[in-house]
């Protein structure tokens, strides 16, 4: 009853500050209390009690009393951080602070009249916080209140026995100072730089998710922002603060969270059903810590608004290393045992929603896999020595399974488009380095749980065979993947020492396809897909023939192609007849001529997202994340103009508003492998496939120009713009207008010298073995070919191109978006910014 009754008063209260007319005064100690003193409101009561309606009322029709409940409200934090909330009640009131300033502050950065409330200095505070002084000295000294807030919640993070346990023994002194705290000897968890594990204390963690849950709120002002050229590079104005020398604790806060994380260990000692008996409460704060982790490694590069850095923390900065603190703390990461601890963390957590029980659901599956990935997209960003770490070893291989069964199973599912394209890059990023290539011939044994062909090989046909099954059956949307996806193949091409017949026919499959008269004309960057499929053929042949026999034997079979290709036609009538033939058997796919069945494993069509699932869309493009594919491929010829999509949510829709690709060759430096095996950066100029002029402008010939004086700059669009470039994009198949010059432009440079070299020696004597020996079994063959040698007999050895990943703007704004959208649909329980003015995406309801 005296839980319904507290309530009851603070819904009166709430009702009392939006019905006032007149300002409430802040020395009115008994009507702000009321908002803070119970000790039953939990974070969902506030959210429940105090709609978004009237939070709006209040600030268009009493701005002054919204004012001063933040005010009051950071007060009280500041009071708790300052005193180190010896008492059970100072602790209940800075917790129901935090819910209340979680509540209000997306309101706040929704209105861009409010955005720069926090950042103006109230009158009577001086910079130690918000004490009222007692002259009527100026207030050049102030410190803002966003910076006041922050700080607190900064001492309040390891406040002891609040957050943290207290090294004092009970007594009349036990209370310890905060000033003189040393937050170091309280990192929360054993790991990087720090030997001791506290015990665990679900109520400290309870208290410390609160706090993180307040400061991720505090950074999501950068939501409330439209993606633009110039809000690119404006870093976002409470994570350069927070993460400034300002902040006493950046270093063990940041220490304590990426420890945390790491250290967390969803199964336990692997009880069946533990989760489903007991409460976990570490998996709260490691989702709450990961994700203050991921927002606060910020890119540098740009400068905060609302206010200039103040004069202390630009004396104050370190000479060595970025301004944010969380960037340089993790780039100097130096000891092996270090990376890893934070390798085997990730490993542990990305795999830990393949683990396969004998009982079904009784092992806890963790939901913040994407999180993960982007973690670690950014520890190897920032940390080249982290990423050299992960490659040293056959250690890679484990972020690598999980990446290929999340790419997997998101294929078909257009609400995870954003998953996919983090999984694609991070695979990018790694294929980039030869050590990835090499670890990639160990044999894969693994007993996860994927719909993929069976067969027995290594990690480089699993990786083949997942990417055929993303090309074959993964969504429409997936086609501007497909450059990236080659790529990663070409890259790790020269290092594979022994394809399955598997991969390999899978490999010819996809050739087969995109080589198809049809589909070549159809677009004009179709034929680059050829091009890499060829560059790694041709790698194969060079550099790892002995052990391939059976891709060699996969080429023999399926030579025709090649064949077809040395002869395309390039006259108007052929090209034409092509184009006309598509459109009157649209179902008609190249593999349909395959020697394997026409119903392939792999070729069953994309699935939609089920109903009452959120698409968040990271990117309204016609084809701007690498390359303009076409709108149509050999595995999928129904168009659905709709833009790409990320997450999964009930009943809503996340929309990106940007369009921040590029192409390949803008996303990629090219380097030359040295004799001794070294890598040679090679200076940006027109490649081969990119230095033909495309006969029609609609075709999207800026994507093209890769010496161009744009290359580094990045177009966003009005919606209309970007609805006029859908539409153009759809219909695109129907006015580009391919033409022989053109055709002529690129056939000429298809690397088909070693392939057809390879045929005219060996289909010969193949030929003669089966008629000699009446060989019906390929087994036979597959023995002679390996045992086979073409040594001098090839053209000489090509030089080995790796195209290495390169970020640019572009990029650093999709993760960006990419990032907040997670964020956005993983918090809702509260539901911190349902139905606010997020401008960042958009957020439809289906």
């Amino acid at each position: 009853m005296g839980n319904t009754d507290s309530k009851l008063n603070f819904r009166k209260a709430v009702i009392q500050l939006t019905t006032k007319t007149q300002p409430v005064e802040a020395t009115d100690d008994a009507f702000w209390d009321q908002f803070w003193a119970d000790s039953t409101t939990t974070v969902q009561d506030v959210f429940a009690l105090v709609p978004a309606a009237e939070i709006r009322a209040v600030r268009e029709e009493s701005p002054s009393n919204l004012a001063t409940l933040c005010y009051k409200a950071v007060e009280k934090l500041v009071q708790g951080a300052e005193s180190g909330c010896p008492s059970e009640r100072e602790k209940t009131v800075v917790l129901n602070c935090c819910r209340m300033l979680t509540r209000i502050l997306p309101y706040i950065f929704e209105d861009q009249d409010w955005r720069g409330f926090f950042w103006s200095t109230v009158p009577g505070a001086g910079r130690a916080g918000l004490e009222e002084a007692d002259d009527d000295d100026d207030d050049e000294g102030a410190r803002p209140l966003a910076e006041s807030l922050l700080l607190a919640i900064a001492d309040l993070l390891f406040c002891p026995d609040f957050t943290v346990q207290s090294h004092k023994r009970n007594g009349p002194d036990s209370v310890e100072d905060m000033h003189s705290l040393d937050s170091c000897e309280y990192i929360w968890e054993a790991g990087v730089g720090f030997a001791q594990s506290p015990p665990l204390n679900y109520i400290h963690d309870l208290n410390r998710t609160e706090l993180l849950r307040l400061l991720l709120t505090c950074f999501s002002e950068a939501m409330y922002l439209p993606p633009s050229s110039d809000n690119n590079n404006i870093l976002n104005p409470w994570v350069t603060f927070f993460c400034s020398t300002e902040n006493r604790h950046a270093l063990p806060l940041f220490t304590s969270l990426l420890n945390v994380v790491c250290a967390y260990d969803p199964v336990g000692y692997g009880i069946p059903y533990n989760h489903l008996l007991f409460a976990d409460y570490r998996e709260a704060l490691v989702e709450q810590a990961l994700q203050i982790l991921i927002t606060t490694l910020e890119h540098e590069g740009g400068s905060a608004p609302h206010q200039a850095p103040s004069p202390s923390s630009l004396d104050e900065q370190e000479s060595a290393g970025p301004d944010n603190l969380f960037v340089n703390y993790l780039s100097r990461i130096h000891r092996e045992e270090d990376y890893d601890f934070v390798l085997k963390g990730l490993a542990r957590l990305l795999s830990n929603p393949l683990t396969q029980t004998y009982l079904p659901n009784s092992t806890k599956k963790i939901q913040f896999h994407q999180e993960m990935l982007v973690l670690f997209w950014k520890l190897c960003d920032f940390n080249k020595k982290f990423l050299y770490f992960v490659l040293k070893s056959s250690d890679v291989l484990d972020i690598l399974v999980p990446i290929l069964f999340y790419l997997n199973d998101a294929r078909a599912d257009q609400s995870r488009v954003g998953l996919m394209h983090i999984g694609v890059f991070i695979l990018l990023l790694l294929s980039g380095e030869r050590n990835f290539g090499v670890r990639l011939n160990k044999p894969y044994s693994l007993s996860v749980t994927m719909d993929i062909p069976v067969f027995t090989g290594t990690h480089a046909d699993l990786l083949i065979i997942v990417f055929h099954k993303i090309v074959t059956s993964g969504h429409q949307r997936l086609q501007p993947l497909f450059d990236c996806l080659l790529t990663i193949v070409v890259n790790v091409s020269p290092y594979l020492k022994s394809l399955s017949m598997v991969a390999a026919n899978k490999l010819l499959h996809l050739l087969e396809a995109f080589s198809t008269q049809w589909y070549l004309f159809s677009a004009s960057q179709n034929h680059h897909l050829v091009f890499f499929l060829l560059e790694a053929f041709n790698n194969i042949i060079q550099y790892q023939f002995d052990g391939n026999c059976n891709l060699v034997y996969a080429i023999i079979r399926k030579r025709s192609v090649f064949h077809q290709l040395a002869n395309l036609p390039t006259d108007t009538a052929s090209i034409h007849r092509a184009l006309q033939k598509k459109k009157k058997t649209p179902d008609t796919i190249s593999r349909t001529s395959s020697q394997e069945t026409v119903s392939m494993e792999g070729s069953r069509p994309a699935i939609p997202a089920e109903p009452g699932t959120l698409n968040a869309s990271l990117v309204a493009m016609p084809g701007s994340l690498l390359t303009q594919t076409p709108n149509t491929s050999p595995a999928h010829d129904d168009h659905d103009p709709s833009g790409p999509s990320i997450l999964s949510f009930p009943a809503y829709y996340l929309h990106m508003k940007a369009s921040t690709y590029s192409t390949i060759d803008k996303l990629t430096e090219k380097s030359q492998v040295s004799e001794d095996g070294t890598m040679v950066a090679l200076p940006r100029m027109d490649s081969p496939k990119t230095r033909e002029v495309e006969p029609s402008a609609s075709a999207g010939a800026s994507d093209t120009e890769s010496n161009s004086g744009r290359d580094n700059e990045d177009v966003f669009y009005t919606e209309a713009e970007m609805e006029r470039r859908r539409l153009s994009s759809a219909s695109s198949v129907s006015y580009w207008n391919p033409t022989p010059e053109w055709v002529l432009s690129w056939k000429s440079k298809l690397p088909l010298q070693t392939i057809m070299r390879l045929l005219q020696v060996l289909v010969p004597q193949v030929e003669k073995i089966c008629i000699d020996k009446g060989l019906t079994d390929e087994s036979e063959i597959l023995k002679f070919l390996q045992h086979g040698t073409l040594v001098g007999l090839l053209p000489v050895p090509h030089p080995i191109l790796i195209r290495k990943y390169q970020a640019n703007a572009g990029t650093a704004m999709w993760f960006r978006t990419y990032m907040w959208g997670i964020v956005y649909l993983r918090n809702v329980d509260p539901p911190i910014w349902y139905d606010t003015d997020v401008r960042l995406f958009e957020i439809q309801r289906m």
